[in-house]
C-alpha cells in the first residue's frame, strides 16, 4: 500500500467491513486532515477513535480527536493513543 494513498484504502476498508461513511463524511474527513495539516496516519487513527467511542462517525468528536494528536509533539501511534489515553480513552476497548 503506498503511504500516500493509506487514508483511501483505510476508508474504502470499512466499507467493505460495513462501515457505511456517507460522502459527506468522507470530504469532512479529507476536510479536517487538510485544515489540521495532519498526516495521513493520524487522520486514520482519529476515525477508529471515533468510530469506536461513538460506534458511528460523529464530525465534532473526530476533528477533536485528530487536533489534539495532529500536534507536533506527537511523532508515532504509540504517543498518539498514550496522549488519547491521558484524556481517558481507554485502550482496553478493541480498536476497528
Amino acid at each position: 500500500m503506498k503511504n500516500n494513498h493509506a487514508l483511501a484504502y483505510f476508508l474504502e476498508d470499512l466499507w467493505s467491513k460495513g462501515f457505511k461513511l456517507s460522502d459527506e463524511d468522507v470530504r469532512f474527513i479529507y476536510f479536517g486532515k487538510n485544515s489540521t495539516n495532519a498526516s495521513q496516519w493520524k487522520t486514520i487513527i482519529a476515525v477508529r477513535v471515533t468510530l469506536k467511542f461513538q460506534h458511528k462517525f460523529d464530525p465534532s468528536f473526530f476533528i477533536s480527536v485528530l487536533e489534539h494528536i495532529a500536534k507536533s509533539e506527537i511523532r508515532n501511534k504509540r504517543q498518539a493513543y498514550r496522549s488519547l489515553e491521558k484524556r481517558g480513552f481507554s485502550s482496553k476497548m478493541p480498536i476497528i
